[in-house]
C-alpha cells in the first residue's frame, strides 16, 4: 500500500523536530548516568583527583534553590581544570578563559534519568576561533570522554 507523499513529508518533519528538540544545545555533550546526581559527581571528583586534575569547587544548584524556596530537581555542578591543557588554549586565544576551567553538570530530567553534561572542547575551539590547538582539543576530548564514562558507568 502506497502512502501519500504528504504523509511521508509530515512524518519526516515530525522526526526532524523531535531530533532537534532532544539533541541539546550546540557544543554540549550529554551522557546518561547509571547513578544519581550526587554519586555521579562524587565519582567524577574521585577520578579527577586520582588523575591529578584540580577540582576547583562543587556547586549544588538544587540545594541553593531550596534555600530560597525554589524546587529544582537534583542538579549539581563541578568545576575542574588541568592547566597543562587549558593554558594551551589561552596562549592561542585568551578569551577561551571564559569557558575554562571545565565544568560538568549532573542533572535529573523529568523522567528521573540522570545526565552528565559538559562542553565539547571542539566547541570551545570553534567558539574562540582557535585553529592551532587541534591536538590539545583532541587530547582534552578523549580525556573527558574517559573520565565521564567512569563517572556515569558508561561504556561508550
Amino acid at each position: 500500500m502506497k502512502k501519500p507523499l504528504s504523509s511521508v513529508i509530515t512524518l519526516l518533519s515530525l522526526l526532524t523536530i523531535y531530533t532537534f528538540s532532544h539533541a541539546g544545545p550546540a557544543g554540549l555533550i550529554n551522557k546518561a548516568s547509571n547513578f544519581n546526581t550526587n554519586e555521579t559527581i562524587n565519582r567524577l571528583e574521585a577520578v579527577l583527583k586520582k588523575k591529578g586534575i584540580t577540582v576547583v569547587t562543587r556547586w549544588n544548584h538544587s540545594e541553593r534553590a531550596k534555600d530560597i524556596g525554589i524546587t529544582l530537581r537534583p542538579t549539581e555542578l563541578i568545576i575542574f581544570g588541568n592547566p597543562e591543557l587549558g593554558s594551551q588554549f589561552f596562549t592561542s586565544q585568551q578569551t577561551s578563559g571564559i569557558d575554562l576551567p571545565m565544568k560538568a553538570l549532573a542533572w535529573e530530567d523529568e523522567t528521573g534519568q540522570v545526565w552528565l553534561s559538559y562542553n565539547d572542547p571542539s566547541f570551545i575551539t570553534s567558539r574562540h576561533n582557535i585553529k592551532d590547538r587541534e591536538n590539545v582539543s583532541k587530547k582534552m576530548k578523549n580525556a573527558l570522554n574517559k573520565l565521564t564514562n567512569i563517572a556515569t558507568g558508561s561504556k561508550n
